[in-house]
């Protein structure tokens, strides 16, 4: 059974920090890449940052550029998003979701993040 969980979410005022952290399970993990979307109260869901197989590639939504790091431990089957310098606007819910190729092919519950200001 495939699942990803999410943990880390919570309420920090802005300027602040939080890592987040999504475990993996039911597939090969160390196969696919992995990304973080978002979804904000009454907006659609967007891209925030995904990062190849392997770790050595990341790529960034300008929005979070500078302020969040992607990275995974393949051996814990776990991918981890340091959030630093928090803002208002980076209030959602986060998700982590797995892709083999183009499209994502698994996605977790997600974890609420509120930054009050």
């Amino acid at each position: 059974q495939v699942q990803l969980v999410e943990s880390g979410g919570g309420l920090v005022q802005a300027g602040g920090s939080l890592r987040l952290s999504c475990a993996a399970s039911g597939f090969t993990f160390s196969n696919y890449n992995m990304a973080w979307f978002r979804q904000a109260p009454g907006k659609e869901r967007e891209f925030v940052a995904r990062i190849n197989r392997s770790g050595s590639v990341t790529f960034y939504a300008d929005s979070v550029k500078g302020r969040f790091t992607i990275s995974r431990e393949n051996a814990e089957n776990t991918v981890n998003l340091q959030m630093n310098t928090l803002k208002p606007q980076d209030t959602a819910v986060y998700y982590c979701a797995a892709s083999l190729s183009v499209r994502y092919d698994y996605w977790g519950q997600g974890t609420r993040v509120t930054v009050s200001s």
